[in-house]
């Protein structure tokens, strides 16, 4: 099993890294995980690995086709902090998805969370809550806009770094709106035996969990 410290380093790594997406196999490899990521960020998230000790390989992969980057399965693919969503259609969905679950082992499972669209999509917001975080050197500001077309919406993440100097950036994306059941069906129609969702109220993360059973 896992020791704990590193599954929390491994929690941390996602939540800072969007889209950071971890198999585990935890029989073969203890705490030693591989870790895939599309962005840039990936050799500072290596340096942060180093720092809280824990062994991760880092591999640069699409996750719609794992396969041409691992010959190996796992017994558990981690995909946190609403990285499933940029599938902006069905079969994009479930490209991912049959893709993922085909480097997971017999028996597995695949954990994802992503945000609660089944309430955002009634409410539909415009921006995200400010998000504010005290560095060594000062303060670190984020924020989101979103301008919602149907189920699809583009958001804009805002970051103001008031450190030494003041720092502004912001990029882009788009994202859909995919509802509980419609990723529980996704899920099922890929090969899954069972599919439960865990709430924050439950797990104390901030998304809803979805764990899936090979």
């Amino acid at each position: 099993m896992m020791a704990p410290r590193h599954a929390q380093h491994l929690k941390e790594l996602s939540d800072s890294y969007k889209e950071l997406l971890i198999p585990l196999s935890i029989s073969q490899r203890g705490s030693i995980a591989d870790a895939v990521s599309l962005k840039a960020e990936i050799i500072e998230a290596e340096k942060r690995a180093a720092e809280n000790k824990v062994k991760i390989c880092f591999r640069q992969a699409d996750f719609c086709a794992l396969s041409a980057t691992f010959g190996e399965k796992f017994d558990i693919i981690i995909a946190m902090d609403n990285a499933l969503p940029h599938m902006l259609t069905d079969s994009a969905l479930g490209s991912a998805l049959k893709s993922i679950l085909n480097q997971v082992t017999p028996g597995g499972m695949f954990v994802a969370s992503i945000r609660d669209y089944d309430s955002l999509l009634t409410e539909k917001p415009p921006y995200s809550p400010p998000y504010v975080h005290k560095t060594d050197n000062g303060w670190r500001i984020s924020f989101q806009t979103w301008v919602w077309s149907g189920e699809h919406y583009k958001l804009t993440q805002y970051i103001i770094d008031d450190e030494e100097t003041l720092q502004v950036s912001k990029f882009e994306c788009e994202y859909r709106a995919v509802r509980r059941e419609e990723m529980t069906r996704a899920l099922l129609s890929c090969g899954c035996s069972q599919v439960v969702w865990k709430f924050p109220d439950e797990t104390g993360f901030y998304q809803p969990i979805v764990i899936a059973k090979k």
